[in-house]
């Protein structure tokens, strides 16, 4: 191992170049990895391009990247108490919270109450520096065992796949559900796979751009184009005028959460993880009087295990997401087309 290493670095706000970096040092109960593969999340877009000014991240320079996928090349120390080993191969999830407030205790770490408090907690790739590189430093509470059947690939998007779980739990789909969809990127199409896990009868996905829009129907979902109508007439109509059960709201655009909750039957759950950069207004009137539900979803809480099977059976399908595959060191040219709709782009996967 040498000393340095090839790092993606955002230098400031749109601004990015391939450094030479001191490779990380792990620390206690921490683990150094060789990434194989990180794919690349609207929140690193998002980032880049400097969105969330001193919070995400809290400076510039700065290396993102939190959905990655390798083997352990070093053990800090502690690390072997929990039985990891050099050459284990894992996948990686950017929460490593406090474990001791009142949310880790109950299991909802990705709720940490010391969230960004140095010593207590990081979040990879969001407040500390990521996995854009050779090697990346993460605790031993968010690396899990990726099975061999599992490529580095795919491992790469097992944290996306543990979100669409986490949405899909969130929105409590029940068995017989009628359940909505709006968007069609990683997030609501894996969600759909989710869904269906939990017993959906019908998934409904609502996308504009036609690519997506086809992804969605070759994976055998039922697919409405807002161009071609009112969504939420056109939902209506295909339950029997009674509406969505649940909606999972994965586009993150103002609009869109207000169609979701119009699509709703009464009683109806809409599920939130797409996060807009600006206010919504919502019909609270509605939202009162038909017994609404409107749920936040921020990232896993434990999903992170009960996810990896699902991929190994294909029930989960992590592979119809991923569209395009660069080096590292080509990352402008990924993050252009991740950002360009006519690209065909979902999950962009980039080998170090």
């Amino acid at each position: 191992m040498t000393a340095t290493m090839e790092a993606l670095v955002v230098l400031e706000p749109n601004k990015l170049e391939i450094q030479e970096v001191p490779i990380p040092t792990p620390g206690p109960n921490e683990v150094l990895a060789r990434v194989r593969a990180v794919s690349i999340c609207g929140t690193d877009a998002h980032l880049v391009r400097g969105d969330y000014p001193g919070f995400w991240p809290p400076a510039f320079p700065f290396i993102p990247g939190h959905e990655w996928a390798g083997e352990i090349a070093a053990l800090g120390p502690g690390a072997e108490l929990f039985g990891w080993k050099v050459g284990d191969r894992v996948a990686g999830t950017s929460h490593d919270a406090c474990g001791v407030c009142q949310k880790c205790v109950e299991g909802h770490y990705n709720l940490c109450e010391n969230y960004g408090r140095v010593g207590l907690h990081k979040q990879y790739g969001h407040s500390v520096q990521g996995a854009d590189a050779t090697y990346v430093v993460h605790g031993v509470k968010c690396i899990f065992p990726l099975p061999d059947a599992i490529s580095f690939d795919e491992g790469a998007v097992i944290d996306p796949a543990s979100i669409a779980l986490h949405v899909a739990n969130r929105g409590n789909v029940a068995p017989g559900d009628n359940v909505a969809i709006m968007g069609a990127g990683a997030i609501g199409l894996l969600g759909g796979d989710a869904a269906r896990i939990r017993g959906a009868a019908r998934v409904i996905v609502v996308e504009r751009n036609p690519g997506r829009l086809a992804k969605a129907a070759a994976m055998g979902f039922e697919t409405i184009d807002p161009a071609a109508g009112d969504p939420v007439a056109i939902v209506r109509e295909m339950t029997g005028g009674l509406g969505a059960d649940v909606v999972l709201e994965c586009a993150g655009v103002p609009v869109t959460v207000q169609l979701a909750l119009g699509m709703l039957r009464r009683g109806g759950r809409c599920a939130a993880v797409g996060i807009p950069t600006q206010g919504v207004e919502i019909a609270m009137q509605r939202l009162v009087l038909d017994e609404l539900e409107l749920v936040g979803c921020r990232a896993s809480a434990g999903e992170m295990r009960r996810v990896m099977p699902l991929v190994e059976q294909g029930r989960m399908r992590v592979r119809e997401v991923m569209t395009h595959r660069f080096a590292l060191a080509d990352y402008a040219q990924a993050l252009a087309t991740f950002n360009d709709p006519t690209s065909g782009a979902i999950k962009i996967i980039v080998a170090p």
